[in-house]
């Protein structure tokens, strides 16, 4: 497995960077953010990940090892190839993925091309877990004294939206079966915060 590439940079595309390695061009497909960030003649070190098709050999690079390690849990999720991973990193960065991920941020999901509502939806039902947390979440995420959410609200949040609820009425829910589910301690079942949940919403109809 190639991990980076090492060299000075000898061409500069639109999405593409060319570097040369022991005198041979390699041609890495990069984010914008990555390219502006490369000058020509000058020594260059892309973290990459190469994606083997029956047609191609393509390699993605990265400003670092983060950037590439999100590419890859990205493409777990369904539907999600290399190029759709390669435009949600060209969108956002990864701590603002894991953020996205973790809050049940559907409008930041679509904000990516080739990202629909439906997509994002499914998107938020099977990332949360897999992208970890964000590197400066205590910092970015909740103001000093204020308590982190508790752990098994992400679960609820994407739950709620896969059923086609919408990321308010989520949060909604959400705040008003917190009282019952700290009052249990330990953790909660999801299955009991759900139907909560959902009871809470119906009312609300």
């Amino acid at each position: 497995m190639i991990a980076f590439v090492s060299g000075p940079v000898a061409a500069l595309a639109p999405d593409t960077a060319v570097v040369e390695v022991g005198g041979v061009g390699m041609a890495v497909r990069c984010t914008p953010s990555t390219l502006s960030g490369l000058r020509l003649g000058r020594q260059a070190r892309l973290a990459v990940c190469l994606v083997v098709r029956e047609d191609s050999l393509t390699l993605y690079g990265f400003a670092d090892d983060d950037e590439r390690q999100v590419f890859e849990l990205l493409q777990t999720a369904s539907g999600v190839g290399p190029r759709l991973a390669q435009a949600m990193l060209a969108v956002h960065t990864p701590d603002a993925l894991r953020r996205a991920v973790a809050q049940g941020d559907e409008k930041a999901l679509t904000a990516v091309p080739g990202i629909g509502k439906r997509g994002a939806q499914r998107l938020l039902l099977e990332l949360p877990g897999r992208l970890g947390e964000p590197v400066g979440a205590a910092a970015a995420g909740h103001p000093t004294g204020a308590a982190p959410p508790a752990p098994w609200s992400g679960q609820l949040r994407a739950a709620l939206v896969g059923l086609g609820y919408s990321a308010r009425e989520a949060e909604e829910a959400i705040a008003a079966v917190t009282p019952a589910a700290a009052a249990d301690g330990g953790a909660p079942k999801m299955a009991q915060l759900l139907r909560a949940a959902l009871r809470t919403l119906n009312r609300a109809r």
